[in-house]
């Protein structure tokens, strides 16, 4: 069923918001939709404590260790990182590789990807009885999900999306929450949402970038949709994107009347964003050393996989390590445990830093990349100089002493 089919059976009312003038005037014709469980989603959203402040999922990055630092620096909620649904309903040594959580790992959303609603519903009936709700990713832009044909690429089977969603809702015995990435389109944007509310979403979280606008560097999320979203929704509603600290967060929240926020980049970056603290503390990269110190210590508590603490080191302290280089080869190939990390890299950079007497990182070449600049300086000046030396008379052409010229090899 093509995209376009498939809204015109999801929404009928799209047809009369095309016509309409704007967006808003599009919002305030159809107006929140009488959804049966509206009631018991803010039930829900109130059971969990209305969070506010949600750790996004990030594949191999949300895991519990992180999480836990998360909540001990104002985080609210949290996510697991996106589980992909087959693997997690057949393969037992893929559950017990991602999947781990602890008393105080709550409230809870454990995220899956899926294009079949049998395997989300197998996946989502392992973990029910240890989470808060279960989460369907709609909004994963990476070309892994294009080829799996899933997250924000089921945007072009929306008779599927609806299915997953109603079908998990019927399943399970918590609550089903889901992550969307905008239309280019408004009315779009707001069919899709309401028929997602419709199907039995609970939460709904809005990433306000469209799916081709993968580079978060490169294009400011926009907060316009999100706001027109929480509008037309009677279920609650997260907003996603631009946010690079506490204050951040607190405008989203205010301009789009949404009533909690996620960030994911800039959480990696400085887990302690949403600390009250941060207002009159900002964050440094050498609050990432402490921070490091911290994480570590939770990896002991709660064992994760190599792969993920050398990912989360690599955040919370990359800027030194561009500056250390011997500290950045003992965490690549030093073979280091997690004491080791503490006694060999955090303990070591601590002091460094304490020596240096500064807050913020100083870049430096390797000496490989060093070594390469000057082997291709050598080069320059090799073919500079047979360049320069015909064309002062041993026959060069007119084009190539002006090329020597323009680079600085030939007198001008």
């Amino acid at each position: 069923m093509s995209a376009e089919a498939g809204m015109a059976s999801a929404e009928p009312l799209v047809a009369a918001a095309s016509g309409l003038v704007d967006a808003a005037t599009a919002v305030h014709s159809i107006g929140k939709q009488d959804v049966p469980h509206a009631a018991a989603a803010w039930e829900f959203w109130r059971k969990m404590g209305a969070p506010k402040y949600h750790v996004a999922p990030m594949v191999d990055q949300s895991e519990l260790a992180f999480r836990q630092l998360c909540r001990a620096h104002g985080a609210t909620a949290a996510y697991t990182p996106m589980f992909h649904a087959r693997l997690f309903a057949e393969d037992k040594k893929y559950r017990e590789d991602v999947w781990t959580t602890c008393p105080g790992d709550r409230p809870l959303l454990v995220q899956f990807c899926a294009n079949d609603p049998n395997y989300l519903v197998r996946a989502a009936q392992h973990v029910q009885n240890d989470c808060d709700a279960i989460d369907i990713n709609f909004g994963c832009p990476q070309r892994i999900a294009k080829r799996g044909f899933y997250g924000a690429f089921l945007m072009d089977n929306l008779e599927l999306v609806e299915k997953l969603v109603s079908e998990l809702v019927a399943s399970v015995k918590v609550p089903v929450t889901c992550k969307i990435r905008i239309f280019p389109e408004i009315e779009q944007t707001l069919a899709y949402a309401r028929m997602i509310e419709r199907a039995g979403c609970s939460v709904l979280a809005v990433h306000g970038r469209t799916r081709e606008q993968k580079n978060t560097t490169e294009t400011r999320a926009d907060w316009e949709p999100i706001r027109l979203v929480k509008q037309a929704l009677s279920i609650p509603v997260l907003a996603n994107g631009n946010i690079r600290n506490l204050a951040d967060a607190d405008a989203l929240m205010a301009y789009t009347g949404c009533d909690g926020v996620m960030s994911a980049e800039s959480l990696l970056v400085d887990p302690g964003l949403y600390a009250p603290t941060r207002i009159s503390e900002p964050f440094t990269p050498a609050h990432g050393i402490s921070l490091l110190r911290e994480y570590l210590h939770l990896v002991q508590q709660y064992p994760t996989p190599m792969r993920m603490v050398k990912g989360h080191v690599h955040k919370l302290i990359g800027g030194w390590l561009s500056e250390f280089h011997d500290l950045r080869d003992l965490t690549n190939i030093g073979r280091l445990d997690i004491q080791g990390l503490l006694d060999k890299v955090v303990d070591e950079l601590e002091v460094r830093v304490k020596a240096l007497g500064r807050t913020h990182p100083v870049a430096v070449l390797t000496d490989r990349a060093l070594a390469r600049l000057e082997a291709e300086a050598a080069k320059q000046a090799s073919g500079g100089s047979q360049l320069g030396g015909r064309a002062n008379g041993q026959g060069a052409s007119a084009a190539e002493a002006e090329a020597a010229k323009q680079v600085g090899l030939a007198p001008g």
